[in-house]
């Protein structure tokens, strides 16, 4: 799979290069959304789980948290793996939808892919081999 660097606009606001801001790059990557603006809503949605976690936009959040922000954005969840059956669908050009953007959920990160490429801070696809939970795709006009 293609791959393309991107921090989703993070170095306008902050200099950090290690942050585990995956969910805030990989929705700012996919809208064109401005980088502050995504953190503060990724933020505002943390706050409300903090009760039991240390969950923030910096350093992650649930899966959870991923769900309620990207469909309350409108943004349709499509699994790819079910209890029992293993791992059906991998991070690759391949096995994803190759026209159009989605936000893919693999373990513990979440990523952009646009037209079967990828947009992300590193190479997260392990070789093509890393298994996807499922895949998020934008709303309908």
């Amino acid at each position: 799979m293609k791959f393309v660097y991107s921090t989703g606009g993070r170095e306008k606001y902050y200099d950090a290069i290690k942050v585990g801001d995956c969910v805030t790059r990989a929705i700012c990557n996919a809208t064109g959304r401005d980088y502050k603006e995504v953190y503060d809503l990724v933020n505002s949605y943390a706050s409300r789980e903090r009760g039991t976690s240390k969950s923030t936009a910096r350093n992650g959040v649930s899966k959870d948290t991923v769900y309620k922000v990207l469909t309350d954005m409108g943004w349709i969840w499509v699994p790819t793996m079910f209890i029992g059956r293993g791992c059906q669908v991998h991070l690759n050009e391949k096995e994803l939808p190759n026209d159009g953007i989605i936000i893919v959920s693999v373990s513990k990160h979440l990523t952009c892919v646009k037209d079967g490429v990828l947009y992300d801070t590193f190479d997260c696809t392990r070789g093509g081999r890393r298994c996807v939970y499922g895949y998020y795709t934008p709303p309908t006009v």
